[in-house]
């Protein structure tokens, strides 16, 4: 029997690691991580779109280790603030990676703003950028997903990651509706987020991907 097709998911962050995983192993694909190929090269996230920065970090990894890699860039745009924290959500605050930090500073800027006016539109969305390269470094597919959801005044959830315990999902139509993104487990939370539907997206379109899921 020939061995499971690879996919190198460049991508140091566990939460979204085991999000994608979760979708692409049942497919029959080996996914495997930095750490399972001796680590990948830095790269500088420094693109005005999460597409740019995705599409950065699978060329980079892709061409480091000669194998299909594939990145995800994402995260929340809120309206009151003009789209951000954007592509900065990680490190809104100054310290990637600094959940509390982050949330913090985005409701103190929420807040500043209501004092300004009444009626702060409180809309937000979440964003997933995902990018799929060839092993010689070139984008063989990219997709985006989004969610809508509204800002809530104060964390709410055990689960979830970075501004999960603050993003109550808002879209009509779905059991999770009116829900806060870390109050769902995996499987709920994947079936409406912006990864879950940019993953479905991916996953729709893998067969034309010559040479992937063949092994080559």
């Amino acid at each position: 029997m020939s061995p499971a097709p690879r996919i190198l998911l460049a991508t140091n962050n566990a939460h979204k690691r085991d999000e994608i995983a979760a979708l692409l192993t049942p497919l029959g694909l080996d996914v495997v991580v930095p750490r399972d190929v001796g680590g990948l090269p830095d790269v500088v996230e420094d693109a005005d779109t999460f597409a740019g920065n995705a599409a950065k970090k699978a060329a980079s990894a892709a061409a480091a280790r000669g194998e299909w890699a594939l990145a995800d860039d994402s995260g929340l745009a809120v309206d009151a603030l003009g789209g951000a924290p954007g592509v900065r959500s990680a490190r809104y605050a100054g310290t990637h990676g600094d959940d509390a930090a982050n949330n913090a500073k985005v409701l103190a800027e929420l807040a500043a703003l209501a004092e300004q006016r009444k009626g702060v539109d409180r809309g937000a969305r979440f964003v997933c950028a995902l990018a799929l390269a060839a092993p010689d470094g070139s984008i063989a597919l990219a997709v985006e997903g989004e969610t809508r959801g509204v800002m809530l005044r104060e964390p709410r959830g055990d689960g979830g990651f970075g501004y999960d315990p603050l993003f109550e999902f808002a879209e009509p139509g779905h059991a999770q509706t009116g829900r806060c993104f870390a109050e769902l487990t995996r499987p709920e939370k994947g079936a409406v987020s912006h990864r879950g539907r940019a993953l479905a997206k991916l996953v729709e379109r893998l067969p034309e991907i010559a040479g992937l899921l063949d092994g080559r």
